[in-house]
């Protein structure tokens, strides 16, 4: 019943008083780190350093159980958070680095919202039948107002649905070729280097990796998606502006996502005008003209079914609409996520000349003792110990989905560690304090080390996993393109390391990186060259 939920024990109602020194610190303090960290960073876009500099100012209306809510941990952060969420681009990881030290489950971080790094209560609350749902600040990632794709989706039952709908497109049974589909894009960039990245002696080629390995995941996606690469790798261009847009995109959507009140207004027919439209000529807009011509061939009358990803939507009832829609939120999140992880490998192997040297050994005597063939299979990648090591701390280093993704208590509220949470209050994921836990992962938790799921016991090991795979979230928000991610991240590295050698050509400062929900990683370059000694010389 719910007038007969618990009261908080009178240790916990009386935390505001007299809070000692050790108390983290203040929201303005707090906002102060932000303004230090965005403000000098000379490359962040105006734009977005003076909204994040300054917090976001988000007045909302004080409901009558907000006291329960002061009463967690973090008292004094709460006291001044009543005006400000400082869930704005960079401050969102700086926020993450400031929860880790904290007591607690659970820490109050605004007027109606909490953040957790509680690996088990993240689970229930993304469980298949759990009460909690989506919160609105999934309301800003709709490609068009009023209309929901699956991440956007908010009604449980709507979701359900429509995600069962699209499960089988995702799987090797209804698609075919989709290991075939990753193993041509890796030869097409394969080729790319040869023809034009490789440096040698006496020539000097050094490419932006993470822009290429951002070509190869779109094309990738994009093929899976609509049958047809858009074709950056072959014409080695950002076609359609998308990545330049995207990076504008990407960190205005996450301060619009944190001021419910300004997704609306954006939203309105008074704005709509102003949004991206499949008319325009360039940008965002352009990217969705494409999207939706291209389902509409296959939606034809005569057109002809195919044994891929739009096909398997269409066999399992999707409208042309909704199959515009998630084809488009496929290439959107599936090529910068898988991005991202593979940018963030490469650079913690280069980081670490060991561990980069013992994952090219093991292709190596894999290559040498028969096991792998070439292309390697995705079967005969999960075989390779180290790979797979190097890939859960890849995963784990820079969580691919880094944004709050806020989620609601149900109306009847929960009980979390013994305290009363009442409904609507917003609970978000801190993903640096989940991935970076020392209780979880062990001391050195903040580096790349391999090493660790090779030498740890197996319950142990079993534990990280668990952890690690939240970063394809959960239960009935689990992420449907986790296959293609991992088939991506087995192949890609065992392919190009049989075949070159990477080395950095800014070590004192590799890249450029920023998390706007997702981390935007540019300015990667390398010096890549033909191996000497490659076993399949």
């Amino acid at each position: 019943m719910e007038g007969d939920a618990p009261t908080p024990p009178r240790s916990v109602a009386n935390s505001l008083a007299g809070a000692p020194e050790e108390f983290p610190p203040s929201l303005p303090h707090f906002t102060a780190q932000i303004s230090y960290q965005v403000g000098h960073d000379e490359r962040w876009p105006r734009f977005v350093a003076r909204p994040a500099a300054g917090g976001i100012c988000c007045p909302q209306p004080r409901d009558r159980d907000s006291h329960s809510r002061h009463r967690l941990g973090g008292a004094v952060l709460s006291r001044f958070a009543s005006d400000v969420v400082p869930f704005v681009t960079h401050s969102w990881s700086v926020l993450g680095r400031f929860l880790q030290g904290l007591d607690g489950s659970l820490v109050r971080i605004g007027p109606n919202e909490l953040a957790t790094d509680d690996p088990k209560l993240l689970r229930r609350m993304m469980a298949s039948r759990s009460p909690y749902s989506r919160g609105p600040w999934y309301n800003a990632l709709r490609f068009e107002p009023g209309k929901d794709n699956l991440f956007s989706m908010r009604d449980d039952n709507a979701h359900a649905k429509l995600r069962n709908k699209m499960a089988a497109g995702y799987s090797g049974k209804e698609n075919e070729s989709l290991e075939r589909t990753v193993d041509t894009h890796i030869a097409r960039l394969i080729d790319l280097i040869e023809t034009k990245y490789l440096s040698t002696s006496r020539d000097y080629r050094p490419t932006d990796f993470a822009q290429k390995i951002q070509y190869f995941t779109l094309d990738v996606i994009s093929d899976l998606a609509f049958g047809q690469p858009f074709g950056y790798v072959d014409q080695d261009d950002d076609v359609f502006d998308f990545i330049k847009i995207t990076r504008s995109f990407f960190p205005v959507t996450l301060v619009i996502a944190n001021i419910p009140s300004l997704v609306s207004l954006l939203h309105s027919r008074l704005f709509r005008g102003l949004l991206p439209k499949e008319s325009d000529k360039f940008g965002f807009g352009a990217f969705i003209g494409v999207a939706n011509k291209k389902v509409a061939e296959r939606f034809a009358p005569n057109a002809t079914q195919h044994s891929d990803m739009l096909g398997s939507f269409i066999r399992h009832g999707l409208t042309q609409e909704e199959a515009s829609r998630e084809s488009l939120l496929n290439v959107i999140a599936g090529s910068d996520t898988s991005a991202t992880t593979i940018r963030v490998i490469m650079l913690s192997l280069l980081s670490n000349p060991v561990a980069y040297r013992n994952l090219q050994k093991e292709i190596d005597d894999a290559i040498k003792a028969g096991k792998i063939s070439s292309p390697v299979t995705d079967a005969e990648a999960r075989k390779l110990p180290y790979l797979q090591a190097a890939i859960q701390e890849g995963l784990r280093m820079k969580a691919p989905a880094a944004g709050p993704l806020f989620k609601t208590v149900p109306k009847q509220g929960d009980t979390i560690d013994g305290k009363f949470i009442p409904g609507g209050t917003q609970i978000s994921t801190s993903p640096f304090s989940i991935y970076h836990s020392k209780k979880i992962f062990g001391n050195d938790a903040a580096l790349f080390v391999p090493e660790r799921w090779l030498e740890a016991e197996p319950e142990q090991v079993e534990g990280m996993s668990e952890v690690v795979n939240l970063v394809f979230s959960s239960g009935k928000y689990q992420y449907l393109g986790k296959p293609v991610a991992l088939i991506e991240l087995n192949k890609i590295f065992v392919e190009l390391l049989r075949r070159f050698d990477f080395a950095m050509v800014h070590p004192e400062r590799p890249l450029h990186i920023i998390n706007a929900g997702i981390w935007l990683i540019e300015d990667f370059p390398l010096r890549i060259s033909r191996r000497d000694s490659s076993p399949d010389a």
